[in-house]
């Protein structure tokens, strides 16, 4: 008897603790990416199918190798030779750690497509996937 007092005294004491708690503030849900790789998630795929999946001639030469998935902080995507996917990358796009900011850098940015190339990622980083300047 003393036992079962004790016991509804105690879960009272617990229904009564939870009640006098305040509501919990909905916060965000992190999503446990980085700035980076979300930038990069973004720009990577806009690239993919603007340049490779369309078959773009411009880009036909080269394929892509994601390597977003990087444990260095540092998710990137190559552009190297079609035919040498081995070879020494073209084009190399990255963000780095909590920044959105994308970096793009390789010898195709000497190239005539350099500035093609240049102002797709800039406008695919604000969110624009669109594949052309006007589209």
């Amino acid at each position: 008897m003393i036992k079962t007092r004790t016991i509804a005294l105690v879960a009272a004491a617990g229904f009564a603790l939870a009640s006098c708690q305040s509501t919990p503030k909905s916060t965000p849900v992190p999503s446990g990416k980085s700035a980076a790789l979300l930038a990069m998630e973004q720009v990577a795929i806009a690239a993919h199918k603007c340049w490779i999946a369309s078959k773009d001639p411009a880009f036909k030469q080269y394929q892509m190798a994601n390597e977003l998935n990087s444990f260095s902080g540092t998710p990137r995507f190559l552009l190297v030779p079609a035919k040498h996917y081995g070879g020494k990358p073209l084009l190399v796009v990255q963000a780095q750690g909590n920044s959105s900011r994308v970096d793009v850098f390789g010898p195709l940015m000497n190239d005539p497509l350099g500035a093609r190339i240049g102002s797709d990622i800039a406008r695919w980083q604000t969110g624009n996937t669109a594949c052309g300047a006007t589209a």
